[in-house]
Parts: structure tokens; C-alpha cells; sequence
């Protein structure tokens, strides 16, 4: 509660301090996103060009990876993000530019084999920095790669049951789901439902494996439901004929997201994406349908005021045997009506702000044959996280380790991988870059949390909870959008933001959701935080903090100001001098104790 009300002791100075002229950084208050252009003009961006002159991904990407450079020209890094790969350089490093490549991995709701985890386990380092990175979407990534290492490496994780094929690029990304082992209904028809649309929405032309196999196509075949509603065209969605079925050869305008939950588990910021679907249970308990929202993402762009996060909004709902075929003409309207003049207005959130819901819905329903029903009353969401111990319902346990800020490294890599290889356990990626260990049987509780605990990966009692639910996007010093530091910079803001808390008296329990990104992407999702840290400049954030109704709904009733404010060097130096304001600060402290 000492949290909330510093929140809102936070808005009101600001709004006080704003009108009295006494802040010299620029603020701005946006009750609403201001509407971008509505004129869609007949050109477009150069990457659509790329995309269409590309024979579906292949060229000229095929012809740069057989040169002896390190690195790949700009048609080129356009298409091998479809493949799931970036190429980067080491900002940190002077002089010329040191060539690599991230790749990323695409597991729906977060699902890893055994095998895969000890293979991308290994290839870390053999072929990376020695790290795994563990995603805001459920997701590995491996940094650091050669050029001329990228076939064995990708063609390792094809082989051993996994998959980086459209990680990145215009197309679906990974399918969100809470990822945690339940052994109910409602839970396992989520995961199951983003394992159904990830087949969906994949590539079909076959360039990922002519490039990085040779042709070997070595996936298994898709579920019979997936295949019929791939292949039906019955109002239009498809390109009859077209290797790319659904994508053509232009494929999206941009980014696709998509997740899957259950009620009230928030676990996958539902809101976020561009499609997010809520499983509805019948009485028995058995899934009927879905409640689907359309048109969120975090993305914008700094002092571009027409670009801003949205929130999803609900669209209706649809009884669960026609999912497939509503993503599908969602999917359509998106292709087919999104801006491909401009990246930046190119996400679906914008289109559907654009247009309004009622004149997306009508649209989505020409390409799905039928009349969406009404959105269901769902209950309030909560976050969960499910650290710890927990029982799956089927006589064994799982357990959720935090990763801070999913970098697993060092020991703590070492000693996972040794657990993780003993007990022959299957993994589940969380949103919230955190792992899961699967079907822990009883007997071997003890030894894993000794293990755990020798290794640094402390159970969460022992983490500050403001590290349990901040997150960071990796930033400096290999993104090459990043601004400034996430990753690492995290750390020691979260150390003075603690600080700032036992000098005001709050507990160590007490605390906030607190992400950082090194860029106005939003990777991190930090405009749902109630604390966002996003990157401004060196050593510079915008700092975005966000208001929840918590008594109705801690998502879903967003108060409708969110305020930006500049500093050029400590944001938390500001909060300080707030909290000297607040009732529950200890005035006999000096200021120059807050400062500090």
C-alpha cells in the first residue's frame, strides 16, 4: 500500500510541479495517444521491396553467406531475421566493427525438450559468449555467433528438436502461453492452442531448411486441423497457389504477436500483443471458446507523438472448433490493410486505432465468414509468477527458478545444465525470463534445491522482490538499437531504488514492477511496469509510470495519464525528492541523504 501511495504522490508532484514551472525537463501528459495519419500513400518502405524481390527469404541472403566477409549486407540482415537471427557488433569495442550474430529460438508457450536444453546449453559455448539469454517471450537467445558458424549452429538446433524459423522479421513471433505444468484442462487447451497457431502462422515456402539443411525439411508433420485451416479459402484469406499461402511474398507489414492464457492469469501481459486469446471453460471446466483481444503493442518512438504503446481491446468471442480460422483472418485484415509505407506505423495497433474495434471487427468477420459473439466477462487478472516449489497435479512438482534479468551464466549455468542433465528434466521458459524445472518427482527435491542454491540461483524468498518482477531487455553492448544500458545498468538502479525504500521506511516486501529497456521498443515490456526505465540517450532514460485501478482490475483499468519526464544523468536522484514529500518519510534525514 506505502508503494501505491507513492505512486501517486509521484503524479501529483509532477502534475503540481509542471503547472508551477518548477521541472526544466520536457513533459508531456498523453490522456490519449494522438490519432496517426489517416492517408495511406502507394509507396513503400524499402524493406518491403527487399521482401518482395527475395524468392520468399532466400536471395540475396544466400549468396552473402558464402562470402568471406563477416559480415552480410543490409538486403541481406532484412531477410535473416525471418530466420531468426541479427546481426550485431560489440558497441563497447573501439576501432573497426567486430561482426556476429544473435539468434533467437521460437518455442510456443516456452516448452523445451531435454535435448535441446543441453544442445543450446553447449553451443553457447562452443559457438556463443559462453551465456543463454532467456526472452520477455518465452525464448532463447544465443549471442555472439560467427558468420561462418551460423549453418553448423543453426542446423544443430533443427536437428535437436528445435527451431529459430520466424524468431524475427514480419511474420508471427512466438506464441505466448502460460508455460507452468498444470495438469488442468484449461492450462494444458492454452499451450496446446499456441502450438496450434504457431503451425498456423510458420513460413511454409521451405527456405529455412533449403539455407540452413539443405533441403532437409526435419519438423513434424502438422496437427490435421492446423493443415485444413492452412489450407481453406473460403473467404479470401489466402493466395491460391503461393508457396506462402498466407504471407505471399510480401509477408506482414510488420511484427505479429500473439498469446494465449487462461482467466486471471496475466502471467503473458495478455494486452500486449497483437492478438491475445483467453480460454473460456464451460461449467465442467471443459474450454469452449476463446475471448480474443486485438491490436496491443509497446512499441514507439521517441518525440514521434502519432507512435505509442496500446493496450489490446476486446473483440468478442469464438467458440474454440473456429480459432484457427478467426487468427487467420485477423492475420488477413492486418496484410492486407496495414501501412507498409512507414515501419514505424506499421504494428496492427495502429490500424485498429485507426479504424476503431467496431470497423476492425466488421472486417475480421468478412475474412472469417461469420459474426464474432459478444467478448464474456472475464475475472480480475493477477500476475503470477510461480517461483519455488509448486505441485502439477499429477503426484510430481515443478520448480521456478528466477534468472535475474534471464542471464544464465557462469555457475549458475553450469550448475543448471548438471541438474537439468542428472534428473533428465524437460524446461519451460517463462515471459518474465525465468525457467521452470518440470515433473520433479519428490525424492529429488532436496538434493535440486541444494544444488540451486550452491549454484547462486536462490530460492525467491531470498531475492529482493524488486528483482523478482523487474525485467530487462539486454540493451548495450551488442543491440544495435539500443540508446543506452538495460541489462546492465539494472542492477545498480534496482540497489538505489531499495535504498531510496529503507530510508522511507517501506519493508523489504514492499515493491514495484520495475523494467528497464535501452530503447523506445518496449522489448521489456516497460510501459506496463509501474516504474518503466526506457532509454533516451547516454545515460538517459524516459522514465513511464503507470497507475493501476487495484481494487476492480490490476490490468485492465488503467488510470488514463501516463507521464514521460527527461534527466539527463539519475532519474531515482528526482524520486528521492519526491519521497522527502511523502508522509511516511523520516524528516530527520537530511536531503542530502536522499541524494545520494
Amino acid at each position: 500500500m506505502k508503494c501505491l501511495c507513492f505512486l501517486g504522490f509521484v503524479l501529483t508532484f509532477l502534475i503540481l510541479m509542471s503547472q508551477w514551472g518548477c521541472i526544466p525537463w520536457d513533459l508531456t501528459m498523453h490522456i490519449q495517444p494522438l490519432k496517426p495519419p489517416t492517408a495511406v500513400p502507394v509507396k513503400r518502405s524499402k524493406v518491403e521491396i527487399i521482401k518482395e524481390q527475395s524468392n520468399y527469404l532466400r536471395f540475396p541472403l544466400n549468396e552473402e553467406l558464402e562470402t568471406e566477409a563477416p559480415n552480410i549486407n543490409e538486403a541481406a540482415v532484412q531477410l535473416i531475421k525471418f530466420h531468426g537471427s541479427y546481426q550485431q557488433y560489440n558497441r563497447d569495442e573501439r576501432g573497426g566493427k567486430s561482426y556476429s550474430f544473435m539468434l533467437r529460438t521460437k518455442q510456443p508457450s516456452g516448452k523445451v525438450p531435454n535435448k535441446l536444453y543441453l544442445v543450446m546449453d553447449q553451443l553457447a559455448d562452443q559457438f556463443g559468449i559462453g551465456t543463454l539469454r532467456l526472452t520477455t517471450r518465452q525464448t532463447f537467445q544465443l549471442h555472439g555467433v560467427l558468420k561462418h558458424n551460423l549453418k553448423t549452429v543453426l542446423s544443430t538446433i533443427i536437428k535437436n528438436m528445435g527451431s529459430t524459423l520466424g524468431a524475427c522479421g514480419d511474420l508471427n513471433r512466438n506464441v505466448l502461453a502460460p508455460p507452468f505444468p498444470f495438469a488442468r484442462k484449461d492450462y494444458i487447451f492454452a499451450q496446446e492452442t499456441a502450438d496450434k497457431i504457431a503451425a498456423l502462422l510458420a513460413p511454409q515456402a521451405g527456405s529455412y531448411y533449403d539455407l540452413w539443411v539443405d533441403g532437409e525439411k526435419i519438423m513434424s508433420a502438422d496437427p490435421p486441423d492446423v493443415v485444413e485451416a492452412l489450407k481453406d479459402n473460403s473467404h479470401g484469406t489466402n493466395f491460391e497457389g503461393s508457396p506462402e499461402p498466407i504471407y505471399g511474398t510480401q509477408f506482414l507489414p510488420r511484427k505479429f504477436k500473439v498469446a494465449v492464457t487462461v482467466p486471471t492469469d496475466n502471467s503473458v501481459d495478455i494486452l500486449t500483443n497483437d492478438i491475445g486469446l483467453v480460454v473460456i471453460c464451460d461449467d465442467e471446466g471443459n474450454p469452449k471458446g476463446f475471448d480474443i483481444y486485438v491490436g496491443g503493442g509497446m512499441g514507439r518512438t521517441h518525440r514521434m507523438e502519432h507512435t505509442f504503446p496500446k493496450l489490446a481491446e476486446p473483440l468478442g468471442y469464438v467458440p474454440k472448433e473456429d480459432i484457427l480460422y478467426v487468427i487467420k483472418a485477423i492475420v488477413a485484415t492486418q496484410r492486407d490493410y496495414g501501412r507498409r509505407d512507414d515501419r514505424r506505423m506499421a504494428r496492427m495497433k495502429y490500424l485498429v486505432h485507426e479504424w476503431g474495434i467496431d470497423k476492425f471487427r466488421t472486417v475480421v468477420e468478412q475474412y472469417y465468414g461469420k459474426q464474432i459473439e459478444p467478448f464474456q466477462e472475464l475475472p480480475p487478472w493477477e500476475f503470477k509468477s510461480y517461483l519455488g516449489w509448486h505441485e502439477q497435479g499429477n503426484g510430481e512438482h515443478f520448480y521456478g527458478v528466477h534468472v535475474e534479468n534471464g542471464r544464465l551464466k557462469d555457475t549458475s549455468k553450469k550448475v543448471l545444465r548438471e541438474i537439468i542433465e542428472k534428473f533428465n528434466l524437460s524446461i519451460r521458459l517463462t515471459p518474465n525470463q525465468n525457467l521452470i524445472l518440470c515433473d520433479v518427482r519428490s525424492s529429488w527435491m532436496q538434493e535440486i534445491s541444494r544444488s540451486l542454491r550452491q549454484g547462486g540461483l536462490l530460492h525467491p524468498r531470498w531475492v529482493d522482490s524488486l528483482n523478482i518482477t523487474s525485467m530487462a531487455c539486454p540493451a548495450l553492448p551488442l543491440c544495435p538499437l539500443a540508446v543506452t544500458e538495460a541489462e546492465r545498468g539494472a542492477p545498480d538502479i534496482l540497489r538505489r531504488i531499495r535504498k531510496m525504500f529503507d530510508k522511507v521506511g517501506l519493508r523489504t516486501s514492499d515493491s514495484l514492477v520495475i523494467r528497464f529497456t535501452g530503447c523506445p521498443n518496449g522489448c521489456a515490456r516497460p510501459y506496463m511496469a509501474e516504474l518503466g526505465f526506457v532509454g533516451d540517450g547516454p545515460n538517459s532514460y524516459q522514465v513511464s509510470i503507470l497507475f493501476f485501478h487495484w481494487c476492480t482490475d490490476c490490468l485492465l483499468h488503467i488510470f488514463p495519464v501516463v507521464l514521460y519526464f527527461f534527466q539527463g544523468l539519475h532519474t531515482f536522484r528526482m524520486l528521492s525528492i519526491i519521497y522527502t514529500r511523502n508522509p511516511v518519510c523520516n524528516r530527520e534525514l537530511p536531503l542530502e541523504e536522499y541524494l545520494t
